[in-house]
């Protein structure tokens, strides 16, 4: 791991309020942190939430070559990108299996999948060639205890999860699992397991709710800080449990 260099982070759909709580973090703790939506106002202003310094980006992440070209473009502005903290996603349900909808799975997929496939593939090499790269998604309770009504969620959390232990696994075979040259093992891909998370603005619409397993989106902005200065060799491939 690196000791007193500033690390460049990318937090891939910023937008939210968890992205607003994991770039301010991330800010807060040193590093540079760029911070990526599809909509030019919403990640504008998301940005100037999380703090001074937070570089706002607008990419639609869905789209392969607007992936290569933001990274292309960091690469210019910043260097090599040490890691990705990926918090594209959404919710659709139904009532059973038979009304899932294509519609719903199509933005599922998009989401949680097709986005991740983008981001990790176009900066995969930075990350593996970083003495502290890191990959990390938000994942679901759900992958373990799927239910009907959830189901096309379930399954492309569950895609989601396998794209990044196979990410994972690339890191491990590229550094300490190396057959011939291995070394210290320096990158790693992790899943941070939520029931559903919830932030302050969900707290005062509902102050009579306990929000009962929630995790709160300041949990996660320290879990993701916390990547960084763990040893990669406990974290890659690890599904860690966030959830209360």
């Amino acid at each position: 791991m690196s000791a007193g260099r500033t690390l460049n982070v990318l937090v891939a759909g910023g937008s939210g309020p968890s992205g607003i709580a994991v770039a301010r973090a991330l800010r807060n703790a040193g590093h540079a942190v760029f911070t990526v939506g599809s909509d030019r106002a919403r990640i504008e202003a998301a940005a100037a939430e999380a703090g001074s310094g937070v570089v706002p980006m607008v990419c639609d992440l869905a789209d392969p070559a607007a992936v290569r070209y933001l990274r292309a473009t960091l690469t210019e502005q910043a260097g090599r990108v040490d890691g990705v903290i990926h918090l594209v996603g959404g919710w659709r349900g139904a009532k059973g299996i038979t009304d899932q909808s294509d519609e719903d799975w199509d933005f599922l997929e998009r989401n949680a999948v097709t986005t991740l496939r983008n981001v990790s593939r176009a900066f995969y090499d930075d990350l593996a060639a970083s003495d502290t790269g890191r990959l990390a998604i938000v994942s679901s309770t759900a992958v373990a205890s799927p239910t009907a009504a959830g189901a096309s969620y379930a399954a492309a959390k569950a895609a989601a999860e396998a794209w990044t232990l196979a990410v994972a696994d690339g890191f491990r075979r590229a550094q300490a699992g190396h057959k011939e040259e291995p070394v210290e093992q320096q990158s790693a891909a992790v899943i941070f397991v939520v029931k559903a998370l919830v932030d302050a603005g969900m707290r005062a619409k509902s102050p009579e709710r306990t929000f009962p397993g929630f995790t709160d989106v300041e949990d996660l902005a320290a879990a993701a800080v916390g990547l960084f200065t763990a040893p990669a060799a406990e974290l890659n491939g690890r599904r860690l449990p966030l959830s209360r």
